[in-house]
């Protein structure tokens, strides 16, 4: 009996020191003596909706690479069209960080993937239009009955598509909902294959500004928010909470450099994405980035939303959206 006690308190000992070891691989000591986090092998997946505009820049400068590589954390970009890819890609532990629209964040939600709400990016009132070609006989939401409407499913744009509907008493059986990504509504768009198309910036201004379309009614006209937010995988928060505040300091820092100097940027952006100064100019006015705490205000008009979803069953679960929204990473990053 006394070799098993003495077996058993080795083998204690034995599990004591693997687990001190085991601790010290994810802590280090810094000079001051207290611990900080180890970040070996580490690398931050970022996601992007296309190549251009503000994101494009910090990329091409490498501000982000900059300020995680200082930790050893090294920083992977990848591109999406749209929102609900994000998600799925979130929901698979291939992306930690996404700005995207406010029906994709509620999909998300109803379908359990876990994720935070950080910040909110986008105002909401002109951001998302239903567009129409500029020839075009269509003048009002009624107008749109018999006729083909293009959209990308689950996006904020769809979800504008349906409050429109409803605010015009129209059923969606009434129209023909035609689902494409932003690179096929734009062919089918231009080929006539679609009579409207319910789309976000940049595609709204690209499209008036160069004489193509005209919007048909917009948030601001509709009454209708779509804000924009920037989300993170939840279990990313939790294990690296000091790592999405460096992601929002870097956005900030992003920002500042776009406000002060504006002019540089659009020249900068309209290159980058081919097209004239002035279609910059008119996306960043109907759409300026911003990265703030999202108001209580806003998260009620984001319930409201979900709620709409949930009456047309376009989500099966009913959603309390508050649980998603977390404003201490933005605040801190603000200090």
């Amino acid at each position: 009996m006394k070799k098993i006690s003495y077996l058993l308190s080795l083998v204690l000992v034995l599990v004591i020191i693997v687990a001190g070891c085991s601790n010290s691989t994810a802590k280090e000591t810094n000079k001051e003596g207290s611990e900080k986090t180890s970040y070996d092998g580490l690398t931050v997946k970022l996601g992007v909706q296309g190549s251009g505009g503000l994101f494009g820049k910090a990329r091409e400068e490498k501000w982000f690479e900059e300020e995680f590589e200082k930790l050893g954390v090294k920083v992977e970009w990848i591109e999406f069209q749209s929102g609900p890819p994000m998600t799925e890609a979130m929901a698979s532990n291939r992306l930690d960080f996404a700005g995207l629209g406010n029906m994709p964040i509620i999909a998300a939600q109803a379908a359990n993937i876990k994720f935070k709400v950080i910040a909110q990016t986008l105002e909401g009132k002109n951001n998302v239009a239903i567009i129409t070609k500029k020839d075009s006989t269509l003048k009002s939401l009624e107008d749109l009955k018999g006729k083909k409407v293009a959209v990308v499913k689950g996006s904020n744009a769809f979800n504008f598509l349906y409050r429109g509907l409803e605010e015009a008493k129209i059923k969606a059986s009434e129209i023909e909902i035609i689902e494409l990504q932003p690179d096929e509504a734009q062919s089918a768009f231009d080929s006539g294959g679609v009579d409207a198309w319910a789309t976000w910036d940049p595609y709204i201004t690209i499209n008036t500004l160069t004489d193509k379309a005209k919007v048909l009614t917009d948030g601001e006209a509709l009454g209708v928010l779509s804000p924009s937010f920037t989300i993170v995988r939840e279990e990313f928060a939790d294990n690296y909470p000091e790592l999405v505040t460096l992601y929002l300091k870097v956005v900030k820092k992003a920002l500042a450099w776009e406000e002060e100097n504006y002019d540089e940027a659009l020249e900068h952006y309209a290159a980058a994405n081919k097209v004239p100064v002035e279609v910059i100019k008119g996306t960043l006015d109907r759409s300026k980035m911003i990265s703030i705490p999202v108001s209580d205000e806003i998260i009620a008009e984001q319930q409201k939303t979900a709620d709409f979803q949930y009456s047309i069953k376009t989500i099966r679960n009913k959603v309390d959206v508050k649980q998603v929204f977390d404003n201490q990473y933005i605040n801190e990053a603000s200090k």
